[in-house]
């Protein structure tokens, strides 16, 4: 059956279009034609009512949503529950993430990704391992006590075959540039995070194969007049990959803004670091032995620390254009294609065009969802 979805305005590769309706048959997307057209009249028609029909959102960093902590239970059914709740703003493929915890944890969770792809979670594209290869003196959240280099059996496990992607993060000071070729020639992404490294330390790791950087300005070396640091190299180097989550919490809005602007168009990405409050009811959840209750919209221990966000992509887009001044369909990119491109997923997925996968979001224009299509099935 060919579905056409008429009456709203799509965000194609060019730019927004009023003339369009979008047909889809299956997963993927077969063409982009005036309503006219006799191939539209024959579908059946999915009337969006002025809505904005835009490219399905891509988190690449989402520890938890729906109640669930993808550490306290690495399980396909936690990867279920996160991308049911995430799917409500937007997200139409993400990266369960797992912050650093124990070799077995680490285990499951691999195990448990490899499961949820037999039993075709909607939404699912891979996994995110952040840690626990990071440095103590930038730490954030995480417990130091798993902190270590990956040895020889460890090494096998991440480099061995998998399906989806597989980003790893690390603190390049803390693990041998030669293991991060191996690891980036296995077609594992490998961000740096976490680390207190200073320039020339990531300018190597980058050239040893760093594709991009986790959550910029947070848990690394800041940029300073005679030592660029991590963050200095991440806007300096034009090839690489730079998330940002734009909560109003994490990072100063002009921060952001110098950063997308020092950066090439394109290798900006928005990123939600959720925790299990986001599309929950209850605004706690326990990391790491403690309790951590979300306060006007902050995760953060007694102590001050960050523990991941309560931001959600939808939230994400909105904010970068009221606390950014962005463009809505640049930050819509900054959601879904940009995200695709890093993630190696820029020729299927992020875009509304012939051939991709119709992962698709209705929204009105102060990006609250109304409707969300994975691989074609609407939810």
């Amino acid at each position: 059956m060919t579905i056409a979805l008429t009456n709203a305005r799509v965000l194609t590769t060019h730019g927004w279009r009023d003339d369009l309706a979008v047909l889809v048959e299956g997963e993927r997307i077969v063409a982009l034609l005036p309503p006219e057209h006799a191939a539209v009249r024959a579908a059946q028609a999915q009337d969006l009512a002025g809505a904005l029909l835009v490219p399905g959102f891509i988190d690449t960093q989402v520890n938890g949503g729906g109640g669930a902590l993808f550490n306290a239970a690495p399980t396909v059914e936690t990867i279920r529950a996160i991308g049911a709740a995430h799917r409500r703003f937007g997200t139409t493929g993400f990266l369960p993430t797992l912050i650093s915890d124990s070799t077995e944890t680490l285990r499951a969770a691999l195990a448990a990704v490899e499961q949820a792809f037999d039993e075709a979670v909607p939404g699912l594209l891979g996994v995110h391992l952040e840690g626990p290869y990071l440095a103590p003196e930038r730490k954030g959240v995480h417990d130091p006590k798993w902190f270590h280099v990956p040895g020889e059996e460890e090494l096998a496990l991440l480099c061995a075959p998998h399906r989806g992607v597989r980003l790893v993060t690390l603190a390049p000071e803390r693990v041998p540039h030669e293991l991060i070729a191996r690891l980036a020639a296995a077609g594992v992404i490998v961000n740096a995070g976490h680390t207190a490294a200073d320039h020339a330390t990531i300018r190597a790791a980058l050239a040893a194969g760093v594709r991009g950087f986790t959550h910029l300005f947070n848990a690394m070396t800041p940029l300073g007049s005679r030592e660029p640091g991590v963050v200095g190299a991440a806007l300096d180097d034009p090839g690489s990959w730079c998330g940002i989550i734009v909560d109003g919490h994490h990072v100063h809005p002009a921060s952001l803004r110098s950063a997308v602007a020092a950066k090439p168009r394109g290798k900006t990405l928005l990123v939600t670091d959720a925790m299990p409050p986001v599309g929950a009811d209850d605004p706690s959840y326990v990391l790491n032995g403690e309790t951590i209750v979300v306060k006007d919209g902050i995760c953060q221990t007694a102590d001050g620390v960050l523990a991941g966000s309560a931001l959600d992509m939808a939230a994400a887009v909105r904010n970068s254009v009221t606390m950014l001044g962005l463009p809505l369909d640049e930050a819509v990119r900054m959601a879904s294609a940009y995200p695709a491109d890093f993630l190696g997923l820029g020729a299927s997925h992020g875009r509304i065009a012939v051939g991709y996968r119709a992962d698709l979001v209705a929204m009105d224009v102060d990006c609250t969802v109304q409707r969300s299509w994975i691989a074609g099935r609407s939810a």
